[in-house]
């Protein structure tokens, strides 16, 4: 059975539910370690951890606001401590705090872009640093280390109501081709994924019923929702090295919504 991921180490944040738990399974399944990051709730992580352990894999809990510099450094120490080092970074956690542009508060504002971007570059920042003071070992991996960013379909589709969530996914779309840029030379790989409606918890209102369904997919030409493993899979595969050639690349998993199907009768 192939294995992409086998022999490495992962942290995921944000990874005790949603996209970011089936992120977690699906590593694990492929080989890695891993470190999963929970934001407040401990229990569903810590049954993450023993559904992983179950099925013979490693993986430790860790809590951790990723919007704190300190919170960061102390998920870092946490992986290198129970694995000897760290790998990949999957930043996924994020936020939403919905508004009119007129009625948002500063603090809905800042609560989104502290979690969604900055605390992507904190993640970033700490990974970068790990995997230097590692090194570079080829007959592991060709890569130093590698970054997959969670953005979202609206890093490219402007979202009324939500201005603060689509100004973090669209300054985290720079900040990966950024830092891809800046990184390349040493061998960090850095991409993001940007799912478009996915069945999580956070847009259950947006999928649950059939009316909501319906109204839902005439956004998406390819005719269903996503699922969470859809993400998942996509993340496998940019993190293993498998995908060693690809960097600063967003890898839209969408249906086709980023094609705006509104147009698809002339407009």
């Amino acid at each position: 059975m192939h294995r992409p991921l086998d022999g490495f180490r992962a942290l995921v944040t944000g990874a005790s539910s949603g996209i970011g738990k089936a992120i977690a399974q699906h590593f694990a399944a492929a080989g890695a370690s891993l470190l999963v990051n929970y934001h407040s709730n401990a229990e569903p992580a810590e049954e993450l951890v023993r559904e992983i352990e179950s099925q013979g894999g490693r993986a430790v809990a860790a809590k951790g606001d990723v919007s704190s510099p300190d919170d960061c450094r102390a998920l870092f120490d946490t992986i290198t401590e129970a694995f000897g080092g760290v790998d990949i970074l999957v930043a996924n956690a994020g936020v939403q705090a919905d508004a009119m542009i007129a009625d948002m508060t500063l603090e809905q504002w800042q609560k989104v872009i502290g979690v969604n971007l900055t605390g992507q570059f904190l993640c970033a920042q700490q990974a970068v640093r790990r995997f230097r003071a590692q090194g570079l070992d080829t007959a592991r991996s060709p890569a130093l280390g590698k970054i997959v960013f969670t953005s979202s379909v609206h890093e490219e589709i402007p979202w009324a109501g939500h201005v603060n969530y689509a100004a973090s996914k669209g300054g985290l779309k720079l900040l990966m081709e950024s830092l891809a840029q800046e990184l390349a030379p040493e061998k960090i790989r850095v991409n993001s994924i940007a799912p478009g409606a996915i069945k999580t918890a956070i847009n259950e209102v947006a999928w649950k019923s059939k009316e909501a369904a319906a109204e839902l997919i005439k956004l998406i030409p390819y005719g269903r929702i996503g699922e969470p493993e859809d993400v998942a899979r996509a993340a496998v595969w940019l993190a293993s090295d498998d995908s060693d050639y690809v960097t600063g690349t967003t890898l839209f998993v969408d249906g086709g919504m980023t094609l705006y199907p509104g147009f698809r009768e002339g407009g």
